[in-house]
């Protein structure tokens, strides 16, 4: 999946008790992280609060870029992780610092040369997470959990980190949810 081929993003709106399209193609909020060739971040739709306000609303992509949903609020994004196999090797703290930074969440990184991935993170949110297409493993703390098209995580603010050994791309659809500790 490349930046053109991002997932596709339908937006629709009640107006005059009519439902109708008013976007229909690519996000236009596509990150990616040139330390993985191949990663693309697409951000889908923002909520500032909950409930969620559905009507007048028309764009939320505004909303300054972060991992984490905003205060009492929800993102949704869809990303695309490349085989581990890209990058191996030649990710250390530096790319690690500026992927998290570039994503608006430097404090979500928990990388440590000892961790079992560079990617280890950690943020305030409760996430539902479902695996679209491929294969890619959960890395855990304490051990890992292999996962493929169809299994939906529940994750509750815990370090993990999201490790594609596969020779094919993963793609994850993340629905995150403002939480507590």
């Amino acid at each position: 999946m490349s930046e053109s081929t991002a997932a596709r993003r339908i937006v629709v709106v009640d107006e005059n008790d009519k439902s109708r399209v008013i976007a229909n193609g690519p996000s236009p909020d596509v990150r990616t992280d040139p330390a993985r060739p191949g990663f693309l971040s697409a951000r889908m739709w923002v909520s500032d609060s909950t409930p969620v306000k559905l009507k007048g609303l028309r764009e939320t992509l505004n909303a300054p870029q972060s991992l984490e949903p905003p205060l009492g609020g929800s993102v949704c994004r869809v990303v695309t992780f490349p085989p581990d196999a890209s990058y191996k090797g030649r990710v250390g703290a530096r790319e690690v610092q500026a992927y998290f930074s570039a994503m608006g969440s430097p404090a979500a990184s928990t990388y440590s040369p000892q961790a079992p991935h560079p990617y280890m993170q950690k943020t305030r949110a409760l996430d539902f997470c479902l695996i679209i297409a491929g294969e890619i493993t959960l890395v855990l703390d304490t051990g890992e959990v292999q996962l493929k098209a169809g299994d939906t995580v529940v994750q509750r603010g815990t370090n993990h980190a999201w490790s594609n050994r596969a020779d094919r791309d993963c793609v994850i659809a993340f629905s995150s949810h403002d939480g507590m500790y």
